[in-house]
């Protein structure tokens, strides 16, 4: 039997680093359901919509990022630390926890350092295959880091890191009993294809679709599922209407795990999550990195599917909708290819990533004790 524990779940700020907090918060509970969770981060829109939908509690600091903000900017950041860390400060004598889980983002620094201050248990879950800023800052002040891609590198001195792979949802996973899950079958039309542009959308992917859809006539029967952000919802829409291509386009999609289980395809960014989530459900990709991601992260996430064979790669100073289409059209055209690059893709799946940081973080309070 698990005893109950107070976790703090510290940062976010999207998606990529609120999921896999969600997924290891969840296999708490599912651990003992007398446990508490509550997460600290920003507090912007997205992440209280689902933090809320998702039934968890929230806590937000007031703390910006240093990195690409100009001379003024970083001089306000800098001035607000001295608050966030005492809000932190307050925030843990309330709460109370037995362990503070760094999930990335800036907003996780002033509650791991006042954590760590006070003797409480830290540990870190790293997404993408090169750390952020705050988590290679972080990395020599806490007791683990627990890593998604095995080629991920710290510095020297910092704690000891564990390959688990990046924690997805429960229901985001490969079930090979489960119909739509890692099958392709260019016998039954129409082929899906999942277009995703992450949590806030992507413009230019956004843009490509537009001018692929009137090039996309002889490639057979196709279903569309398109999250768009909200911007470009309209626009894709009536792209699709116009040359009549069967589509599903929502600025946001609640039912993820239902859209992966349809699609035979899917473009996409290469946030750490959508990567582990493709894995995780085993489907064929190309992916399209956002290229002012920071320390430009998604490429190199992205290289590591392409290299194994498990995903196709389209640079965005290379995208257009011709480029886009004719990569689609070849592998509809090529199931076979398809079906191997979407097993590849599974074999690198981490299913059980949240246990095993679960099983790991009882293991060190264990030790604590």
């Amino acid at each position: 039997m698990y005893r109950p524990l107070n976790i703090i779940i510290a940062g976010g700020g999207t998606g990529g680093h609120l999921f896999p907090g969600i997924a290891v918060a969840r296999e708490f509970m599912a651990r003992n359901p007398e446990s508490r969770v509550l997460f600290v981060s920003t507090g912007r829109p997205l992440e209280l919509e689902i933090l809320t939908r998702e039934g968890f509690s929230h806590q937000r600091i007031n703390v910006s990022g240093l990195k690409g903000m100009g001379l003024f900017g970083k001089l306000r950041a800098v001035m607000k630390i001295p608050g966030s860390i005492w809000s932190a400060f307050g925030v843990l004598r309330r709460f109370a926890p037995d362990l503070v889980v760094g999930v990335g983002g800036y907003s996780s620094g002033p509650v791991v350092l006042a954590a760590r201050w006070r003797g409480i248990a830290c540990v870190l879950q790293e997404q993408n295959i090169l750390p952020g800023i705050t988590n290679r800052l972080l990395s020599r002040w806490v007791d683990r880091i627990y890593v998604s891609f095995q080629e991920t590198r710290f510095t020297e001195g910092h704690a000891p890191a564990i390959w688990t792979g990046n924690p997805v949802r429960k229901e985001i996973s490969y079930d090979d009993r489960v119909p739509g899950i890692f099958s392709v079958d260019s016998s039954s039309p129409p082929f899906g294809l999942l277009v995703l542009g992450g949590s806030q959308g992507a413009h230019s992917i956004n843009q490509a679709m537009v001018d692929a859809a009137g090039r996309m006539g002889d490639i057979g029967p196709l279903r569309i599922v398109h999250q768009t952000g909200i911007q470009d919802a309209e626009m894709v829409r009536a792209a699709y209407d116009k040359y009549g291509i069967s589509s599903d386009v929502r600025a946001f999609f609640n039912d993820m795990p239902e859209q992966y289980r349809k699609a035979d395809l899917i473009v996409c960014r290469a946030g750490a999550t959508t990567v582990a989530e493709i894995s995780a459900v085993g489907k064929a990709s190309i992916f399209i990195p956002f290229p002012h991601a920071a320390d430009n992260h998604q490429e190199l996430n992205a290289r590591t599917r392409v290299a194994a064979g498990a995903a196709e790669l389209i640079l965005e100073k290379d995208l257009d909708g011709e480029s886009l289409v004719n990569r689609i059209r070849r592998l509809v055209e090529h199931p076979d290819d398809l079906r191997d690059m979407a097993e590849r893709a599974r074999c690198l799946g981490r299913p059980d990533a949240a246990a095993e940081i679960v099983d790991d973080c009882y293991q060190l309070l264990e030790k604590r004790v």
